[in-house]
């Protein structure tokens, strides 16, 4: 086994699963509203958009297992439940989100369609392509990704360098709250725990190198992929408070469409209109990509839970691709919205999941992962009704709970449970 072409081919493999290219419209945007303390808007974002994530892929080089294995500890029943929520959010939020960041970058600018249209259009080739299982996928992904990083890397070097690195006032209150909620939106932490299996599913076909050797690939294949995360998040966080405040964007800022007129209007201003177009087009089909690989990831989840039927396989795909058409004619900001409560929900018991998987056996026995689990779930239930429906009552409920005004009342709990139970004596699994 060549140890660094493995190496680069499992961090290349790595960065193009975890690069949604929806996510590219999240941080110009977090920056602008940021402004002088963009620094610590990136500080928090890069907690859950990008550290968790790495977590998540040393959590897998150490289980070299499945999504399934994540959360078993807590009980065979709770990790069945969870893989399918994961699973059931992925194909309604994400992957009809790369449908609307395509249709708000590259086809509305263009050609005026509606988001209907292109979202039914678009998950028709979807469907064509899970069902067909073409390798021309692999092919474009291949090269896609270096050519999207290339041209996101131009636009934020001239974007910086061509600036008069001013900034405008902050129009966040809390910038390090506010970037780690607004990491829940790049779903990469749900990636990682998604993604990760599929890394290691690919090796295993690669080589038969044993434990030890495969755990140090899938480590170091993580780091590397999620420095490259840190780069063009970072990047284009600081692009968007330096570089934002020159463009006149007060009137777009007003409508649903916000993020993508950004992002156009900072790529334009830096490589220009042709340059744009360019990076529209590598986007679009970077969204394409992402969309095919979350479906055909399902589908084939529940084709092994159902006998390994390739009925069902189809059958997830169409209902995947439909349900991808009804939410993906929602506009981008729309579908953040929608969101929100969800990874409220599920990102923080995400996130303990990966933790819980990393941590030294006297902290990861299944007691330790079920008493983390039901206090952080208990913690996070304020934040979901919070959002949903505040009320009073509910105020009053939350004053007491440390965090709980950040919407991370779970965070303090979750530890507390991790450290009582983890040091009890003479604990039973």
């Amino acid at each position: 086994m060549n140890s660094r072409k493995e190496l680069f081919i499992t961090s290349f493999g790595l960065f193009s699963l975890f690069f949604g290219a929806g996510n590219l419209l999240l941080p110009p945007l977090l920056g602008y509203n940021a402004g002088e303390n963009w620094f610590l808007v990136a500080l928090g974002f890069m907690v859950t958009a990008v550290v968790i994530p790495i977590i998540g892929i040393l959590a897998h080089a150490r289980l070299q297992g499945t999504l399934y294995d994540f959360g078993k500890k807590v009980s065979p029943q709770f990790s069945l439940i969870y893989c399918i929520l994961i699973y059931v959010i992925a194909v309604a939020l994400p992957s009809p989100r790369t449908a609307a960041a395509t249709h708000e970058i590259a086809i509305h600018p263009t050609f005026g369609t509606s988001p209907l249209l292109t979202s039914t259009i678009y998950f028709i080739l979807v469907l064509i392509f899970v069902l067909n299982r073409s390798k021309i996928l692999g092919f474009i992904g291949k090269f896609l990704t270096p050519l999207i990083v290339t041209i996101l890397l131009l636009v934020i070097g001239i974007g910086l360098f061509s600036s008069e690195m001013l900034t405008t006032t902050s129009q966040i209150n809390t910038p390090l709250v506010s970037g780690i909620l607004e990491g829940y939106q790049t779903f990469d932490a749900i990636g990682a725990v998604v993604v990760g299996a599929v890394i290691i599913i690919s090796i295993n076909l690669r080589h038969n190198g044993n434990f030890e050797e495969k755990r140090s690939l899938i480590a170091k294949s993580g780091w590397i992929a999620g420095f490259g995360l840190f780069i063009i998040y970072a990047g284009l966080i600081s692009v968007g408070a330096y570089y934002g405040s020159e463009i006149n964007i007060n009137e777009e800022l007003s409508n649903d469409m916000q993020r993508a007129n950004l992002l156009r209007k900072i790529s334009i201003a830096s490589l220009g209109g042709f340059g744009n177009t360019i990076l529209s087009v590598l986007i679009s089909l970077a969204c394409f990509t992402t969309a095919v690989g979350i479906i055909a990831g399902t589908a084939d989840y529940f084709k092994g839970l159902l006998g390994n039927s390739q009925l069902v396989y189809i059958v997830t795909a169409i209902l995947a691709s439909v349900l991808g058409v009804v939410v993906g004619q929602l506009d981008f900001n729309s579908i953040i919205i929608v969101a929100v409560p969800v990874l409220l929900f599920i990102y923080p018991i995400t996130i303990v999941l990966i933790i819980l998987n990393v941590l030294p056996k006297q902290f990861s026995t299944p007691l330790v992962f079920r008493a983390v689990v039901i206090a952080t779930f208990i913690f996070s239930i304020p934040d979901v009704v919070g959002f949903i429906s505040p009320s009073e009552s509910l105020g009053k409920v939350t004053q007491y709970i440390p965090l709980a005004n950040y919407s991370l009342g779970w965070v303090l709990p979750a530890l507390a449970a991790c450290l009582i139970v983890g040091l009890l004596p003479n604990k039973k699994a």
